[in-house]
């Protein structure tokens, strides 16, 4: 059977997948990391990792992958197939597409891990027949994918849909990226969960512990989701005006809250629209295998190629 080899490199974990040309999973399997031996022993985990892979493949299926896909964190240069900076992982400048292919002997296309997930969301979860959408993760930090037209848009510069960086209280709380008030130093999972711990949760309190909190009538909690809630929609209101998405869909850490959650967001942003056009705010479905499926997607995009365009560029962008 024709497959392709699927990896999501993580900063703890690695998950991966030998997937059918259906976008189905035949295999999988996972690994840790291991970024505490330092970032080649991780560049070398990954290599093994594959290398792993496509004996599989071909003990099962009686013939080798016929080309890989690899999503991995932080910043990724598409186009020369190099991982350029990873902050969790400590990395700089990964060929990773030729290192790939040099140990597997297939083509190899590279990804970003979430527009690789807003990527398999679009084709084969949440936003399945949606022509323009926004995928949001809402976990330690917050970042996007812009699903335009059956593709997801990485930007000039490969940097598209850092919307966790837009500012939503000027001057407010400091932001690792420089600026002050970002939308993620409210709104993401890490963020509710140090809001609560000073609210009442106590020490170690995580954004779970206060949605549970939430849903058992606890006052202090409710007013520290609450504000979450509306900065977050602060801050989806500016992506809805910029981007009029059909349909917003919300997955990470956070989105695990399900309705408790989801009612008071939809209502937040319903009350903050004008002109704006009311999208569908939906839960992702493919919870953590998003990212290795669109690695997945990304392999068999480039195996297809497309007449006209550059394929080193469609693997990151063509949905």
């Amino acid at each position: 059977m024709r497959h392709v080899i699927a990896l999501d490199v993580g900063g703890t974990g690695m998950k991966a997948a030998l997937v059918g040309a259906d976008g189905s999973l035949l295999y999988e399997a996972r690994r840790e990391t291991g970024r505490a031996r330092g970032p080649e022993a991780v560049v070398e985990a990954v290599l093994a990792f594959a290398g792993e892979l496509a004996e599989e493949g071909a003990r099962r299926f009686g013939e080798p992958p016929a080309a890989a896909g690899v999503a991995v964190p932080g910043i990724v240069d598409e186009a020369r197939g190099t991982a350029v900076f990873s902050a969790n992982i400590g990395w700089r400048d990964v060929p990773f597409r030729a290192l790939l292919g040099e140990r597997l002997g297939v083509p190899v296309a590279l990804g970003h891990d979430l527009r690789c997930g807003g990527l398999a969301e679009g084709r084969l979860g949440a936003a399945h027949g949606v022509d323009r959408f926004l995928f949001i993760a809402l976990g330690t930090g917050i970042a996007a994918g812009i699903g335009i037209e059956g593709r997801i848009e990485p930007g000039a510069g490969g940097a598209s849909g850092e919307i966790g960086h837009i500012v939503v209280r000027p001057g407010g709380i400091p932001c690792g990226c420089g600026q002050r008030g970002c939308l993620e130093r409210y709104a993401s999972a890490s963020a509710v969960g140090l809001a609560w711990a000073r609210a009442g949760g106590g020490p170690g309190a995580t954004a779970a512990d206060c949605a549970r909190a939430v849903r058992a009538g606890d006052e202090a909690a409710g007013a520290v989701w609450q504000q979450a809630v509306d900065i977050l929609a602060d801050g989806l209101l500016t992506a809805l005006t910029l981007l009029d998405p059909a349909a917003i869909v919300v997955g990470g850490g956070l989105a695990e809250a399900g309705d408790t959650l989801f009612v008071p967001l939809r209502e937040a942003v319903g009350e903050r629209i004008a002109f704006q056009n009311r999208p569908e705010i939906v839960p992702a479905r493919l919870g953590d295998t998003a990212g290795c499926l669109g690695a997945g997607l990304l392999a068999w995009d480039l195996l297809a190629g497309s007449a006209g365009r550059d394929h080193t560029r469609r693997t990151e962008v063509t949905a």
